[in-house]
């Protein structure tokens, strides 16, 4: 999504030379005459990803704007400027949050790269913030990403199911953030920053699932050299995550339900029985009914478990939740491979939230992963996820009649043909139906190479499977007019 900056600026003038550099770098750009304007833009829900603020104003000046943003709650990155370049004024604004600042009148190249370095700092920030409540266990509801009408249910039975020690069963397919809203469950209860231990229970051996889960004594069988613990008293006092919890063996479930029951487990070679306090939460992506009705599930441990069940929903259901979980992805790894990606051009946000995304988040994550990592533009294009875009629409079957003579039939699979290929964006047939010449056929082929990759040619080369010297060889050989500027 395109990042916003709102230019706070009492001049006219430099309002409208601030938009022309940042929107020509690819920003939105939106103007607050005075504090007072900047305050209610941003009261009103406004977007704004960054905000430069003149400090010398009539009204609320600068520094006064500054302190009520931040004492309101408003977290954007603000960057200063003064027309002056006094050091003690620049200091103040520094220690009531600004991040950076600069003199006008400023150089473009100073500008784009003090706002691409307050958005990587806030990406930084975020990022620290994310992680720090994830390992003190205090994920919630309101760090879930999503407000569309099956999410919004979601949290909404999240937080009524949090505020109990009610059995939590989410069910969903593959890759849809079962374990995110486990956490977010753990977070929004009162058991928040008490352990929280997730174990997949389809990764464990049979024969080693009782002891990951229950603990063992040492010496307790071949191979037990020390005392083990298990996963129920690592959660003890917490929210222990069974996630693909149908993936258990029978013998293990009937021990489960007992722990379950009973409140209290038996690690393997132990003369008495261990109390734990432990709130479970689990999951699974496959229908625990119909595993019930194979025999494959106990009965009794799907109503232990199935108490409060939570559906989430696939990525499919949830299109509209897409452009808000790209950015996301984008600031953590902007994060953590040091990229300064801004964000996704608006044809590619229409290329993801058209996709089915079979793999759901987890997927939509990976691909914005490799598209990170290759990108060398500042905002991702469509051509950075080839996995998911074609660069032409597919030929379709041509449909003949059952029987029809050989000559008709030539006839038409040629015209069928002919027609189809006219529609390609690199013709291989002439206008009386005969094959081009291979080097008029390259020509064109290069040339919508570099249209389609906007002149990017370390990537056209890539993707033509040439190395850069043979292309600009052949640029130059066949005449192809290339905008060098735009080359890299």
């Amino acid at each position: 999504m395109t990042k916003t900056v709102l230019v706070v600026d009492d001049d006219p003038t430099q309002r409208r030379l601030i938009q022309a550099v940042l929107e020509r770098d690819g920003f939105a750009v939106t103007h607050a005459e005075g504090g007072d304007a900047a305050i209610a833009h941003l009261t009103s829900g406004a977007p704004a990803d960054v905000i430069l603020l003149d400090l010398v104003m009539p009204g609320l000046n600068g520094q006064e704007t500054l302190k009520e943003m931040r004492a309101r709650g408003f977290s954007q990155p603000v960057i200063v400027l003064t027309a002056s370049g006094g050091v003690d004024t620049v200091v103040k604004a520094m220690q009531a949050g600004a991040c950076d600042f600069f003199i006008k009148p400023a150089s473009p190249e100073r500008i784009t790269v003090s706002i691409r370095n307050a958005l990587s700092m806030g990406d930084l920030k975020g990022e620290v913030e994310r992680l720090t409540k994830r390992a003190g266990g205090k994920t919630t509801f309101a760090d879930l990403i999503g407000a569309s009408p099956v999410m919004t249910m979601v949290k909404r039975m999240g937080e009524r199911a949090a505020k109990s020690g009610i059995p939590v069963l989410i069910t969903g397919e593959s890759g849809v953030g079962k374990e995110l809203i486990a956490r977010a469950v753990h977070g929004s209860s009162d058991r928040a920053g008490k352990p929280f231990v997730a174990v997949n229970c389809g990764a464990i051996p049979e024969n080693l699932v009782e002891s990951i889960l229950f603990g063992h004594e040492k010496g307790s069988f071949t191979g037990a050299t020390d005392k083990h613990l298990g996963k129920f008293k690592e959660a003890d006092g917490g929210t222990l995550f069974l996630d693909e919890v149908g993936e258990l063996p029978l013998d293990m479930q009937v021990k489960l339900l007992r722990a379950l029951q009973e409140g209290e487990i038996d690690p393997i070679g132990s003369k008495r029985s261990i109390k734990v306090d432990v709130r479970i939460v689990s999951a699974t992506n496959r229908d625990l009914q119909q595993a019930v009705s194979a025999g494959r599930f106990r009965e009794d441990l799907f109503y232990r478990l199935n108490v409060f069940p939570i559906e989430a929903p696939s990525l499919r259901e949830r299109r509209e939740d897409i452009p808000a979980l790209v950015e996301a992805f984008i600031r953590r790894f902007n994060v953590e491979e040091g990229k300064r990606v801004i964000g996704a051009s608006p044809e590619t946000m229409q290329l993801l939230t058209s996709f089915d995304w079979p793999g759901n988040v987890r997927q939509l994550e990976n691909t914005v992963y490799r598209a990170i990592v290759l990108a060398d533009a500042p905002y991702l294009q469509p051509f950075d996820f080839p996995a998911i875009s074609g660069l032409a629409a597919p030929i379709e079957a041509v449909s003949i009649s059952p029987s029809p003579p050989p000559a008709a039939l030539l006839q038409a699979t040629h015209a069928a043909m002919a027609a189809a290929v006219a529609e390609a964006p690199v013709r291989i047939l002439d206008d009386r139906g005969h094959l081009r010449t291979l080097e008029e056929i390259e020509r064109d082929l290069i040339q919508h190479a570099i249209d389609v990759y906007a002149g990017h040619m370390s990537e056209v080369a890539r993707r033509l499977g040439i190395g850069r010297s043979t292309l600009y060889r052949k640029v130059r050989e066949q005449g192809i007019e290339v905008d060098m500027k735009e080359a890299g």
